[in-house]
């Protein structure tokens, strides 16, 4: 999926409630809530807080999910374009770490790489 369709998914699944989408920050809270329960769910299956026996298994993929449906809230509210945004981004990453990390004996020189 395009990121030009999943934020008109989304924008389709907000735009049935009256509400709409919420202020910034009421996303940028909604973002640390999820973010919080991605934190828990790797916590859990990586790092040194286990959930207690009772608590059931998370899913980190739909924890991302969640993230990343609340960043496409945020984006479609602010007149985002997240393909643009990223395209933006990788460029900006690929002009200041190209260098930066031992690459890999396989991956292609920094020039070649898209």
């Amino acid at each position: 999926m395009r990121l030009r369709d999943a934020q008109a998914m989304v924008d389709e699944w907000i735009g049935q409630f009256a509400e709409g989408y919420w202020p910034p920050f009421v996303n940028l809270a909604r973002l640390a809530e999820e973010v919080g329960e991605l934190a828990r769910e790797l916590n859990d299956q990586f790092g040194p807080k286990r959930k207690k026996p009772d608590e059931p298994a998370g899913d980190i993929g739909l924890e991302i999910g969640d993230c990343l449906f609340v960043l496409i809230c945020m984006a479609n509210s602010l007149n985002i374009d997240l393909e643009d945004a990223l395209t933006r981004t990788m460029a900006k990453y690929r002009a200041r770490d190209a260098n930066r990390w031992a690459r890999r004996p396989d991956a292609p020189p920094p020039e070649e790489t898209r």
